[in-house]
């Protein structure tokens, strides 16, 4: 469903995205975040800051559209749509199959661009990337997340915001212009041999999933909002833990991370950590620990940054659930953190 289409429900496409979310928690959230364009993921989360509360009815009906959907969608990559239909059939009845399968874009009876799926993306680009931006944006919508990511990131960078935004807003294409598409790119392929609760969303919502996604995603998601919505962005910023602010926490937190910390993880994260941050770490380990840690960091060598990021990552989110339980107190600066 397009972003500004509403059904019966008085919900837009991004509104119920927005929901389904939160909804799924932070950890799916995040992951879902890693496959959505830029301009996806600043409206999504200005929408999931806004989203303050939902009946446990209209979850439930987001999530079971969602889910029937999800269904059709399988069926029909199973035996296409007329097994989709029958399937769905007798399981929701003739109406509400209908309409699931209406909220489908037609062209998927035919299970489009199906040949494409199995195409390497690094081969795939030299054939499409010289192709009208809405013509990538149309193949781009029927891969896998993984390759259409891989593609949109080896567009020139002034082509990459006019294909998201063009996959962002499209909606239904004619199946002759599917067809056409599809005769055209199989063809150049040819020479090749080769898927109970009520929400409350807001900025808690948002604060933790941009503490669950990686470093670079959340770098781009606030610095968007600071020019934005700069207040909404000093409110997140408050909220939000960091590998770096580490040092906010007294010696003993450290200490009780540290009990949790995987030595691998810890000898990755600190490769990309500053001088007073590694002081830190090292300051509250045993000399033993300390020396084998700083060993291990010299025979690893370098180390790619996304290594660096998903290990630093994986230590907030100790921290974090650490200070869930109150095992820990982390010192933001607010007059409520004071401990008497």
């Amino acid at each position: 469903m397009a972003r500004g289409m509403k059904d019966n429900g008085g919900l837009t496409g991004l509104q119920k995205t927005a929901i389904l979310l939160i909804a799924l928690g932070p950890e799916r959230s995040a992951n879902i975040f890693k496959h959505l364009k830029e301009e996806e993921i600043e409206e999504l989360t200005l929408e999931i800051a806004n989203t303050r509360s939902v009946t446990p009815q209209v979850k439930e009906e987001v999530i079971d559209e969602f889910y029937e959907v999800c269904l059709a969608q399988q069926y029909i990559a199973e035996g296409g749509i007329t097994y989709a239909k029958e399937l769905l059939e007798k399981a929701l009845g003739n109406e509400k199959a209908m309409d699931v399968i209406g909220k489908l874009t037609a062209s998927l009876q035919v299970k489009p661009f199906e040949f494409v799926r199995k195409t390497d993306a690094s081969q795939l680009i030299n054939f499409i990337q010289d192709e009208h931006p809405q013509t990538i944006a149309l193949i781009l919508s029927y891969l896998s997340p993984s390759q259409a990511a891989m593609i949109i990131s080896a567009l020139a960078p002034d082509r990459q915001a006019d294909v998201a935004r063009r996959i962002a807003v499209m909606d239904r294409t004619s199946p002759d212009i599917i067809k056409e598409v599809e005769k055209v790119l199989e063809s150049k392929l040819a020479s090749l041999v080769n898927q109970d609760y009520t929400i409350i969303g807001g900025v808690d919502s948002v604060v933790e999933i941009l503490n669950a996604v990686d470093r670079g995603t959340e770098k781009h998601i606030m610095e968007s909002l600071e020019i934005e919505e700069p207040e909404l962005a000093d409110e997140i910023r408050k909220k939000m833990f960091v590998f770096e602010d580490i040092l906010l926490l007294d010696d003993r937190a450290i200490q009780r991370v540290l009990h949790d910390v995987d030595n691998n993880d810890l000898g990755i994260a600190l490769k990309g950590a500053n001088e007073q941050v590694q002081n830190a770490i090292f300051n509250n380990l045993s000399k033993r620990l300390a020396v084998m840690i700083k060993e291990d960091m010299e025979f690893m060598g370098p180390v790619r940054m996304k290594d660096v990021e998903e290990a630093q990552q994986k230590i907030v989110n100790i921290i974090r659930k650490l200070e869930d339980s109150g095992e820990i107190v982390i010192s933001r600066g607010g007059g409520d953190e004071i401990i008497v």
